[in-house]
């Protein structure tokens, strides 16, 4: 029998058009309009029809990813299959808090609203971005940081698998960091398309700022483990919870540490729930012997249930 985890997908795996078989079943109907009565605004027509402008706007991609995911979740759960444990990446933390009855659907998706549009107002006043460091290790990158720190604020704030460690900072720590890291054989050292320095003691402001409005959220005691982003531990209680969700917004995405951990469990199938396969990816990168399912579809939560009977 199956040991399963699920793991649900972050910014980034968004795309026009996410959605379109899921919104003709009763749950995907069900949820896309609680989440538009609960946003005041039609998420499901962004997701089905963009325009993609719109869709990528981070106060638009975060309810967006989550609806989906929380939808592929549901007719999971309908047809029976159970995770032993959630976790989920930066966002998909809210998605899988969701999964895990610690979060109600409607309240998690004003929440990411609001997370979304708390980061949006940072990007103009608070200057910076993020790096993909590939084919260092973390220590290799943390390492680098440090030295690049003489340019400019810089730190590593996802460790997304044990050869791709993304960093964050001030323009300059980033471009020094880059540079280094190259110069020590790193395979590739690329900006990403952020405005933003996103997981960085430079998002202290928005730390604080989101915090009051998460305080005024009914946050349950999870019905089974979540793997905190920030502590990349199991946590059920719903003052860690909480705790957790404002740390991560300024503090470090352990995702491969949380993989580990899951598998240090007993864990041997992950599912990843929601659009896209990037933490699929991530699983190969960390582990070949544990398998990673990606479902988004009603056919490939059907073609999944066949291949765990």
């Amino acid at each position: 029998m199956s040991k399963i985890a699920f793991v649900f997908p972050g910014q980034g795996s968004q795309y026009v058009g996410m959605g379109r078989e899921l919104i003709k079943t009763e749950i995907g109907e069900r949820l896309f309009s609680q989440a538009d009565e609960a946003l005041g605004f039609s998420l499901s027509g962004l997701c089905l029809d963009g325009p993609a402008e719109e869709l990528i706007q981070t106060y638009n991609t975060q309810p967006a990813i989550l609806t989906v995911s929380t939808i592929v979740f549901e007719i999971l759960k309908q047809r029976g299959v159970q995770p032993l444990m959630v976790a989920g990446h930066s966002l998909g933390e809210y998605s899988a808090l969701t999964a895990a009855n610690a979060l109600s659907f409607p309240d998690a998706v004003q929440l990411v609203r609001i997370r979304g549009q708390l980061m949006y107002e940072a990007t103009k006043t608070i200057e910076g971005g993020m790096a993909a460091i590939i084919g260092l290790s973390a220590q290799a990158v943390e390492e680098i940081c440090r030295q690049a720190s003489s340019a400019g604020s810089v730190q590593a704030v996802n460790y997304n698998s044990p050869v791709q460690t993304v960093i964050s900072g001030e323009k300059a720590g980033i471009d020094k960091a880059i540079e280094l890291a190259r110069n020590q054989g790193a395979k590739r050292a690329i900006s990403l398309p952020v405005s933003a320095p996103f997981h960085s003691s430079l998002m202290n402001p928005v730390a604080h700022e989101f915090q009051p409005k998460l305080e005024r959220v009914e946050i349950k005691d999870s019905s089974v483990p979540v793997i905190a982003n920030f502590t990349a531990q199991p946590e059920t209680k719903a003052g860690d919870i909480r705790w957790n969700l404002i740390k991560q917004v300024n503090g470090p995405v352990r995702w491969s540490d949380s993989v580990q951990s899951m598998i240090q469990q007993g864990i041997d199938t992950f599912v990843e729930v929601g659009p896209g396969k990037v933490l699929t990816g991530l699983m190969r990168k960390t582990n070949r012997e544990v398998a990673c399912i990606p479902v988004e579809t009603p056919i490939s939560i059907d073609e999944m249930v066949e291949k765990l009977k």
